[in-house]
């Protein structure tokens, strides 16, 4: 498969309902060869804002565009953008080939695609079996082979690990990174913030319709404070008292080793050295994405 480029652009996107502020004054950005998870609390804004990136709800004010357009003005959407917002629906009755098969028809794909997208979400095994005989992850796999019927360079994709074992959510991670690295635009919500650090690029965050944070994963670990150094010494209260000297924080783990926040790598292991503290471990370590989400959400209701 090949992909081109297709950068999302949100703009100032407004959603108003009689009483409720879904969206407001929503503005991010979302690059190509990248994976851009899409966070925020129940109700902070998420699908109603995916939905009006694909034309599904109406803007009260601003836009979302794709490549430069938006959804309802591109000229072949299927091979432009794949989307699942909910895990795949068709008949109880018929088989995933032929549900895909059906799609494939009816936007002019040839019927060979169908099997190809089977392959590529590892449903080939599964190919002749009915619906209504699929689990709810073969349902998220058939719907992410329906989104990727037309190739498209662009992927939305609302909570795609739900209903996924533990093997299925490391397959979907492999597959996501993989269509990015082809140079694809994927755009995941989700809640499940530990798959979300070991998946996404860079974090689109909201709270009550309201950005609170973009940007890499790193820099934003990195702006809340949230990095850490671990370190394993057979002489813990003699470094804990050195770095006192660095305004350093470290906490004693149940492994035996110290977590130390508040000081890097090479001014731990200088400190470690002027005092004569034998180091076997000095690792820095990535900050919680759970962590700093809560402190970025923390009082910021999601359903208003």
């Amino acid at each position: 498969m090949t992909a081109g480029t297709g950068e999302i652009a949100v703009s100032h996107l407004t959603k108003h309902y009689k009483k409720l502020r879904a969206v407001d004054d929503l503005s991010f950005t979302v690059r190509p060869g990248r994976v851009t998870g899409f966070l925020g609390p129940n109700g902070a804004g998420k699908t109603t804002t995916l939905r009006m990136l694909l034309g599904l709800v109406t803007p009260t004010a601003g836009t979302a565009t794709i490549a430069g357009h938006k959804y309802t003005e591109l000229t072949d959407p299927i091979r432009t953008v794949g989307a699942v917002l909910e895990a795949s629906s068709a008949h109880r009755g018929r088989t995933g080939r032929n549900h895909l098969r059906m799609i494939c028809r009816a936007a002019g794909l040839p019927d060979g695609r169908a099997d190809e997208a089977l392959a590529l979400v590892g449903l080939t095994p599964a190919a002749s079996r009915k619906f209504k005989g699929y689990s709810l992850g073969m349902k998220q796999r058939l719907g992410i082979a329906a989104a990727m019927l037309g190739d498209p360079r662009v992927l939305v994709l609302d909570e795609p690990a739900n209903g996924l074992d533990p093997e299925g959510i490391r397959w979907m991670r492999d597959l996501l990174k993989g269509l990015a690295a082809e140079g694809r635009t994927v755009l995941v919500s989700s809640h499940l913030l530990g798959e979300m650090q070991q998946l996404a690029d860079d974090v689109v965050i909201v709270a009550a319709g309201r950005l609170v944070r973009q940007g890499p994963v790193d820099d934003v670990l990195g702006a809340m404070g949230a990095a850490s150094v671990r370190v394993r010494t057979p002489q813990p209260e003699q470094l804990i008292a050195a770095l006192a000297a660095l305004n350093a924080t470290a906490t004693p783990q149940a492994d035996g080793s110290l977590l130390v926040s508040g000081a890097e790598p090479a001014a731990i292991g200088h400190a470690a050295f002027t005092a004569s503290v034998e180091l076997h471990e000095l690792a820095g370590e990535r900050g919680d994405l759970e962590q700093v989400f809560l402190q970025l959400t923390a009082g910021k209701a999601g359903i208003r």
